[in-house]
């Protein structure tokens, strides 16, 4: 089978800034030249596509992923996580994940899930049962008897929700973790504070340090990623000193917690389109909860510009699925950083690809095209450093996964 060419493309190659008229081969699903066009020789059976007037991206990664939500939060009285039978969510998490890949997510993180169904869907995917991104499932969310999402109503004798595990004391969440792997899971979800969505206020810490050391320990040994829920700053400081992978909100964030993000190395996913949207949404008949938020996103707006320029690994991903913010919204994200936050389209997009495949463990072959590495590629009709509305109405152009097109088309 002959080679890919693609000629006369912009390309963003996920670090540097765009280069005009250069060109991408791909054999074997991999990328094998990237050069000026002019310096590429097609070879007998090669395919080449000019993709002039149109720029090439890596394939993107988002990092804060719920499969099997949809329109969560719409029936208040269904313990939470078993709105549908797990047969019915594993065809949603199939729907959602093909949503992610046709919008250019070729790489989806899991952040939290019901019945432990992402496992066996990501398995689909490989298999070539059904269409999807690279996928890392996650499992239930782990924390403690009555913490912010244990608080639905019981249905009398009914087990815990189907998007919680309860874990109480150190060896409870060694044991919880070590059945959320053993099930499929290769992202462990905590929840450790309140606040940012939850009922719960966001001073409360819903883990002692000793059950945060060991779900973080056990995650660990097993060759997990860990993540959790984490928005008061004492709270923070305490999972990044025991090692936490991925914070998710990080709403409490200073030059302190700056200080030790870096130091660590975690990764940040601010998450802030879905408290935006729900403010819109919603506006004052929030009540003094409108003033909270629109605080909570100010003080991030100032801080998220000095974070990145000290160095703090930030990812792009949010609670989709939630009520009234359905998935494929994902690309208002990149309009929300750079239009309320002052961060660079560019930058955006490296969060987007190096740091969700550095995040996920695979920068060595994902998050940019460079030779060598898998092609997973985003054509797209405009150049998104420049205007990145391309990444926000509609899907891409054409959407590549290991050399492959699985969305869209390459030519007219």
């Amino acid at each position: 089978m002959g080679r890919l060419v693609l000629t006369g493309a912009n390309l963003l190659d996920g670090v540097n800034p765009a280069a005009a008229d250069r060109a991408v081969v791909v054999e074997d699903g991999r990328i094998a030249e990237v050069a000026a066009s002019s310096a590429v020789v097609p070879r007998d059976g090669d395919r080449v596509v000019d993709l002039s007037g149109k720029t090439v991206m890596p394939g993107m990664f988002t990092c804060h992923f719920h499969a099997t939500y949809h329109e969560l939060g719409s029936r208040p009285n269904v313990p939470y996580g078993n709105e549908y039978p797990p047969s019915y969510q594993a065809l949603i998490a199939a729907k959602n994940l093909r949503t992610a890949l046709e919008h250019g997510y070729t790489g989806v993180v899991g952040a939290g899930a019901s019945n432990e169904v992402e496992g066996g869907v990501k398995r689909a995917i490989e298999d070539g049962l059904i269409p999807g991104p690279r996928f890392w499932p996650s499992g239930r969310e782990l924390s403690t008897t009555g913490h912010a999402n244990d608080g639905v109503p019981w249905h009398w004798g009914m087990p815990a929700p189907g998007a919680v595990r309860l874990c109480d004391g150190a060896d409870g969440f060694r044991i919880g973790v070590r059945e959320e792997i053993k099930r499929g899971a290769e992202v462990i979800k905590l929840f450790v504070t309140g606040g940012h969505g939850t009922t719960a206020p966001k001073d409360r810490i819903e883990m002692t340090r000793d059950e945060l050391a060991a779900a973080i320990e056990t995650a660990h040994s097993r060759g997990a990623l860990i993540r959790a829920h984490l928005v008061n700053k004492p709270a923070i400081m305490m999972a990044l000193d025991l090692g936490i992978d991925i914070v998710d909100h990080c709403d409490e964030m200073d030059d302190e917690v700056v200080a030790a993000l870096v130091e660590t190395g975690a990764f940040v996913v601010p998450s802030l389109h879905f408290p935006k949207h729900f403010l819109e949404l919603m506006g004052d008949g929030l009540g003094f909860a409108a003033d909270a938020i629109r605080a909570d996103l100010a003080h991030m707006y100032e801080e998220i510009p000095k974070a990145q320029a000290a160095g703090v690994k930030f990812v792009l991903g949010d609670d989709y699925g939630a009520i009234g913010f359905a998935h494929g919204m994902y690309g208002r994200e990149f309009r929300l950083y750079t239009e309320h936050a002052g961060v660079s389209p560019l930058e955006v997009i490296g969060w987007a690809t190096v740091n969700g495949a550095q995040l996920a463990r695979r920068g060595h072959d994902l998050g940019s095209v460079e030779v060598g590495k898998l092609a997973d590629l985003v054509v797209l009709d405009r150049d998104p450093s420049v205007d990145v509305s391309v990444l926000v109405d509609g899907t891409p152009r054409a959407v590549l996964k290991g050399g492959e097109v699985v969305h869209g088309q390459l030519g007219d």
